[in-house]
C-alpha cells in the first residue's frame, strides 16, 4: 500500500527557503507543514509568518499552515488569515514540548485541558468551514492525556492527527513509546500519522512494519540532518547518490545565499547556519569536529572556507 511522507514543522528550520531547496535538490516529501503562527499579545500576523505563507513562494509545494494557541479568538483570526491566502486546512499544534510554551498552556501543555480543546474546536467548526488537523504528543506528563483528549476529538471531523510518540516533558530525550502509540491506534476514530525518530531508511522500515495500518509518516529532525532521507525512503535504498556531497554543497550554498539576503549582518546568518549545522553535522564523517569548525568560523569568509574544507573531507572520507 502506498505511503506518504510529511515534513514536520520545525520553528527556525522548515521555512519556505528550506522547503523549496529541499524539494529542488532532494525531493521525496509529499506535504510540508509550515512552522506555527503564534501571537504575543496583539492579534497581528508577523511579517516572517506572512512571508513564509505567501502563496508566491510556495508555488510548487503542498504546504499546510499551523497555529499554536490556546485562545479561540486567535484560532479564528488565523483561520480567516490563511483562508484569505487560499489555504483550506489549518493544523493545530498540540505537540510543542518546550517549557516556555507548555507553561503558558500551549503546545503539549494543552493536551490535558480537554475543556479548552473542545471550546476551540467547537467554534472553529461551527463558525468556519476550514479543515482542521492536529499535531500532538502522547501527553505532557503521561500517556493517558491523549486518550482522554480523543473522547473530545472524536466529536469533530478532523482530517488527521499526527502524533509524535513521546511525552512533552521528554522534549526529544529518551525513546519513542511505540506501545502508547499502538494504544492510540486501537482507540482513535481519526486517521493517525506517525512522527518520531525516523532518522534512517532502516528506522522507517521498522516503523512501517510495526504499524502496518499507518500510511502517513512525518519526518522532523531526520529531514534536517539528512535531506536525502525522504527520497531514499521512497526508493527503499540506504545508499546515497554517488554525487551526494556535490548536491549537498549546492543545496547548502542556495539556502546560505537566500538567508544571507534576508538577514541583516554577519551575526544573524552565522547563528542561522549554526542551527542547521547542528543537524547537518550528524550526517558527516566526524560530527563533533565538523560542528566545532563551523562554530569557530568567526566571519563569513572563514565560514565559507570552513564549509569548503568540510565538503572536501566528506568526499574523501564518507563517499
Amino acid at each position: 500500500m502506498p505511503f506518504k511522507l510529511l515534513s514536520s514543522p520545525l520553528q527556525g528550520f522548515t521555512d519556505f527557503t528550506f522547503r523549496n531547496a529541499q524539494q529542488k535538490f532532494f525531493g521525496g516529501i509529499d506535504t510540508f507543514y509550515a512552522p506555527y503562527i503564534r501571537f504575543n499579545t496583539k492579534m497581528i500576523i508577523k511579517g516572517s509568518y506572512q512571508r513564509d505563507l505567501n502563496p508566491e513562494v510556495n508555488t510548487s509545494l503542498t504546504v499546510i499552515p499551523q497555529v499554536m494557541t490556546a485562545d479561540a479568538e486567535h484560532f479564528l483570526f488565523v483561520i480567516k488569515y490563511i483562508q484569505s491566502l487560499g489555504y483550506k486546512e489549518l493544523n493545530w499544534n498540540l505537540g510543542c514540548p518546550y517549557p516556555m510554551v507548555t507553561k503558558s498552556g500551549m503546545g503539549s501543555g494543552l493536551i490535558c485541558n480537554t475543556e479548552k480543546i473542545d471550546h476551540i474546536l467547537d467554534r472553529a467548526h461551527s463558525e468556519t468551514d476550514v479543515t482542521v488537523s492536529l499535531k500532538m504528543r502522547l501527553g505532557y506528563e503521561n500517556t493517558t492525556e491523549i486518550l482522554d483528549a480523543f473522547k473530545i476529538l472524536d466529536k469533530y471531523p478532523l482530517k488527521n492527527i499526527a502524533i509524535h510518540a513521546r511525552l512533552g516533558k521528554q522534549l526529544y530525550k529518551g525513546g519513542v513509546d511505540l506501545e502508547a502509540f499502538q494504544k492510540c491506534i486501537d482507540v482513535a476514530k481519526h486517521t493517525l500519522y506517525y512522527n518520531g525518530d525516523i532518522t534512517s531508511v532502516e528506522q522507517f522500515n521498522k516503523m512501517r512494519d510495526h504499524f502496518p495500518s499507518i500510511q502517513h509518516f512525518m519526518i522532523g529532525r531526520g529531514l534536517i540532518a539528512d535531506p536525502f532521507l525522504p527520497s531514499m525512503i521512497k526508493a527503499d535504498t540506504a545508499e546515497h547518490p554517488t554525487n551526494r556531497w556535490e548536491i549537498f554543497k549546492e543545496f547548502h550554498d542556495t539556502i546560505y545565499e537566500q538567508y544571507d539576503e534576508m538577514l541583516s549582518g554577519p551575526v544573524p546568518i552565522k547563528m542561522k547556519m549554526l542551527g542547521f549545522w547542528e543537524f547537518f553535522a550528524r550526517s558527516t564523517h566526524n560530527p563533533h569536529k565538523v560542528y566545532k569548525a563551523i562554530k569557530k568560523a568567526g566571519n563569513p569568509h572563514k565560514y565559507k572556507k570552513a564549509v569548503d574544507e568540510i565538503f572536501v573531507l566528506q568526499k574523501q572520507n564518507h563517499p
